[in-house]
């Protein structure tokens, strides 16, 4: 019941962060979105497949003696541009350019594989349908569904390096030739949306727009990392790992909980 329910309050968290998102670009890039409809007989008649998204794969070169992530650029397939840009900056921990959330897993009622929202992905694609060229990377030291790929790396990242590391996602959106660098919006939540603040801050030649999601309002390392990464761990190890009620739970138990391993 608890793994449901916290499923579910995941989807629908995700589902109103995009719309905010969604709309507030709306608003402030005045973004139209054109619906065409073919009719025959009075009937509405289906479109074949049409693309509409373009992928382009980067590396994003973070300086330290040549310290790269990597990143992807969605594009509107129809249309010429340039066209307005943006840059998704995820939350915190170790996560990719997808935000994924959470590893696969296999349901027990049907045994068909159950995959995790990765609700950047779903924004920049959202977007880039309706006119937006998305950038969106990978935390320096991580790689593809949060593995770290760099331990020392990750391990020793301060504020001043994400900060930093968004900056330079920055200057590579505003260079691609398909997005107009005056009309260029940053998206962040979580930890994501301090980094915007001060990027902004910093670089107002370049941001015209920000939009904030679930961006902290407490200070960010004495209150929201340890209500993050202490309190709820330990309130998911209480309810869901105790399953004794004993007060004890053992390192292997912990150790191949996905979820709690999510957590830490």
């Amino acid at each position: 019941m608890y793994r449901t329910t916290k499923s579910m309050m995941l989807s629908l968290r995700l589902s109103s962060l995009l719309l905010i998102a969604v709309h507030a670009l709306s608003c402030l890039s005045g973004a139209t979105t054109t619906f065409v409809e073919e009719q025959n007989n009075n009937e509405v008649v289906a479109q074949p497949y049409l693309q509409t998204i373009n992928y382009r794969n980067l590396s994003i070169d973070l300086g330290n003696g040549g310290l790269k992530t990597n990143a992807q650029l969605t594009l509107p397939a129809v249309g010429n541009g340039p066209f307005p840009g943006v840059l998704l900056v995820h939350g915190g921990g170790p996560t990719d350019m997808n935000y994924t959330q959470g590893f696969v897993s296999i349901d027990n009622k049907t045994g068909a594989k159950v995959y995790p929202p990765t609700f950047l992905f779903q924004i920049a694609e959202y977007l880039s349908e309706r006119g937006f060229a998305v950038l969106r990377y990978d935390k320096r030291g991580i790689g593809a569904n949060h593995t770290i790929l760099d331990s020392n790396v990750w391990g020793n990242v301060t504020f001043n390096d994400l900060k930093q590391d968004a900056e330079k996602a920055l200057a590579v959106l505003a260079q691609q030739p398909e997005v107009d660098p005056n009309r260029i919006t940053i998206i962040g939540h979580s930890e994501g949306g301090v980094i915007t603040s001060r990027v902004a801050l910093d670089n107002p030649d370049i941001v015209k727009n920000i939009v904030l999601m679930g961006t902290s309002a407490l200070n960010l390392i004495k209150d929201s990392a340890y209500v993050t990464y202490v309190h709820l761990p330990i309130i998911y190890a209480q309810n869901v790992l105790d399953k004794n009620h004993s007060g004890l739970v053992s390192v292997k138990e912990a150790s191949e909980d996905p979820v709690f391993q999510g957590m830490v």
